[in-house]
Formats: structure tokens, sequence, C-alpha cells
């Protein structure tokens, strides 16, 4: 699949997009905390990956943490977009206060809380840590699809992993997501372990 893609086969592209959308979609989500941003960041992967598939190597296997490399730089591009517009909104002059409802709306979340203070601890670390911790825990990449993504060796994964672990151990035990439940499915021959 990787040189029909390289070669501009919309097929295989559009298969790809299929298999990879919704782990792009919240690894995105896990980067911004926006709903609306994350789906801008996806588009905005896949528009990306197509202007560059000419860089793929025809050897290898799954594109994934390809993507994800692609969504954490054009999520880190975003943001410092985002930034730019901020502060020349800033420059201008101040009008007339139109009551914001985002507030009101963000109250309804029954996580709110716990998500903020989530992501004020994930916000406390390194740009690097982040990344490697957004990839390996959040997105479920191993060590080497991460460091791939990141285009850095494998032992910087890992160092960096350790390192905003024990960072967010220490913010507020927030190292790691609940462990997902498990359920046994069929019969006693064929019976297979399900996440839920």
């Amino acid at each position: 699949m990787r040189a029909r893609i390289r070669d501009g086969d919309q097929a295989a592209f559009a298969r790809l997009f299929d298999e990879c959308a919704k782990a792009v979609y919240n690894h995105a989500y896990r980067l911004t905390a926006d709903w609306s941003e994350a789906e801008d960041v996806t588009a905005l992967t896949f528009l990306e990956g197509w202007r560059l598939r000419a860089r793929i190597d025809p050897e290898g296997g799954s594109l994934r943490p390809w993507l994800l490399g692609i969504a954490t730089n054009v999520a880190r591009n975003t943001r410092r977009a985002a930034r730019r517009h901020d502060d020349a909104l800033a420059r201008l002059p101040r009008g007339e206060r139109v009551p914001d409802f985002a507030e009101e709306v963000i109250g309804r979340i029954d996580d709110a809380e716990r998500l903020a203070a989530v992501r004020q601890a994930y916000g406390r670390l390194r740009k690097q840590e982040q990344d490697v911790f957004a990839l390996c825990v959040w997105a479920g990449l191993g060590y080497a699809d991460a460091a791939e993504a990141l285009g850095v060796p494998v032992g910087t994964v890992r160092s960096r992993l350790s390192r905003a672990r024990k960072k967010l151990a220490d913010f507020g035990g927030f190292a790691e997501p609940p462990p997902a439940s498990r359920q046994v499915i069929g019969d006693r021959g064929s019976a297979k372990e399900e996440m839920r």
C-alpha cells in the first residue's frame, strides 16, 4: 500500500484514511483538548500526508506513526498560528463586551474539572515530553513507532516518556489513563478478550 500511495493512488490513500482517521483524530483531540480543532488538525494531517506522499518509503509497515507525526506537527503549527492571531486581536481596541456562553456549556461536561487538571499537569511538561507521552500513552504507539513519528532515536523516546511519567505522577497522579475493563466473549473454545 505504501508504494501505491507514493505513486498517487487515490483509492489506496482513501483506504489509509479509513484505517487511520480515528487514531489521528483521537491523537489530535488529546493534543488540543478541543473537538473542533481536532477535526481541523485531522483534515490538515491527511491533506499534508497527501502532499508529502512522495517522501514515503515504499518498504515498511503501518503508516500510522507517519500520520501521527504529521498530526503532532500540524497541531503545533495550529497552536502557534492561534497564538499569533490572539496577539493580533489583543492589539485591537476593546469593543463592547458580549456575553460568552462557552463557560456554561463547558460546565455541563461531567469530567471538566478532571480534564482541566490533567491538561494543566500535561501543559507543565516540556514540549518533547508532551509529544512522546501523547504518542506512546494516549495514541498507544510503541517506542519504535513513536521514534519514527518524531524522527528521534528509540532511546530518546524511552527517556522522555520516563521523565514525563515521573513528572505527571509528581504533579498529581495523572501518569496513565485508567485501565480498560476487559470482557471475555464467545464460548470456552473460541473465547477472546475484548477491550471495552
